[in-house]
């Protein structure tokens, strides 16, 4: 799987200066804060992309990382050609990045139907622990779309 896109001007901040990649070490210690089993990762900051390297549980904690480092301020590509799945084959991903007037509602009709905004919840707990509330998506923000199936 390769590389991601993120929008480099929103996210989390973790730097001092804006709009610059954070340091290596500061991913990691944010990747690492939110328990996805990421202890195996190596993060890596070439210029505004970061690249993940070394091993996952499974395709949940691909995306979760892939998602917790690319949503943050200054980042702007996520590579992950060398981050692999320890569980099962890993599959292609799908991610969707919110756009102004977004809700979860919109968001899981658009990819899984109309008539199953009620599905939101399943975007919503995908994206767990990155996202707190329902509510809090902004745009610009990248949220992973887990399969029905997997739900």
């Amino acid at each position: 799987m390769g590389i991601f896109d993120f929008v480099k001007s929103v996210g989390k901040k973790l730097g001092v200066v804006d709009e610059e990649a954070p340091e290596a070490t500061e991913l990691k210690k944010e990747l690492d804060s939110h328990k996805l089993g990421t202890d195996k990762v190596d993060v890596v900051v070439e210029g505004d992309k970061v690249v993940l390297k070394g091993e996952v549980a499974d395709q949940s904690a691909f995306e979760k990382a892939v998602i917790a480092v690319g949503n943050t301020l200054g980042v702007s590509k996520v590579e992950a050609g060398e981050l692999k799945v320890a569980a099962n084959a890993a599959k292609e991903p799908v991610f969707y990045t919110v756009k102004k007037g977004d809700n979860l509602w919109k968001i899981a009709e658009a990819h899984y139907g109309k008539g199953k905004g009620a599905k939101h919840t399943v975007i919503f707990e995908a994206n767990k622990p990155m996202l707190s509330h329902p509510d809090k998506i902004y745009p610009g923000q990248v949220l992973r779309i887990p399969d029905l199936a997997e739900a």
